[in-house]
């Protein structure tokens, strides 16, 4: 009964660290895609995994000519993300809506991501959701 019971509380433990972690997967805000936020050293990347519109969408809308005929699918939107107390911050996201790159931080909010991208004072937070 005892080991029974020590496995059930580890096992809530290790969900709910889990659970309030930003490594995962996560939905956009829009729902079209899918990003895979994990941890290289000491710094966060996200890469995505889906799109809604399938493996094949290429990059079209990329400032870079030269990267306009690559695939989405791999490509890391987030990268250089470091801890700074609750936020990660310092990194970069890019949006392959309109092919720009922004300073970027990420947080959690309960069980949703904000993400939120900036050019100089202005903002934009977006709300995203865990794959489950």
């Amino acid at each position: 009964m005892k080991k029974a019971l020590l496995s059930m509380a580890f096992a809530l433990v290790s969900m709910a660290g889990y659970s309030q972690g930003v490594l995962g997967k996560w939905y956009t805000e829009a729902g079209d895609a899918q990003v895979e936020i994990y941890q290289a050293g000491d710094k966060l990347n996200g890469k995505i995994v889906w799109l809604e519109k399938g493996p094949e969408t290429k990059d079209t809308h990329n400032t870079d000519a030269k990267l306009q005929s690559r695939k989405l699918m791999g490509v890391n939107i987030l990268s250089g993300l470091t801890k700074k107390s609750e936020k990660w911050e310092g990194g970069k996201i890019y949006n392959p809506k309109n092919g720009k790159n922004y300073k970027c931080s990420i947080w959690l909010d309960g069980d949703q991501l904000k993400v939120r991208g900036y050019i100089g004072v202005f903002y934009e937070t977006q709300t995203w959701k865990r794959k489950k």
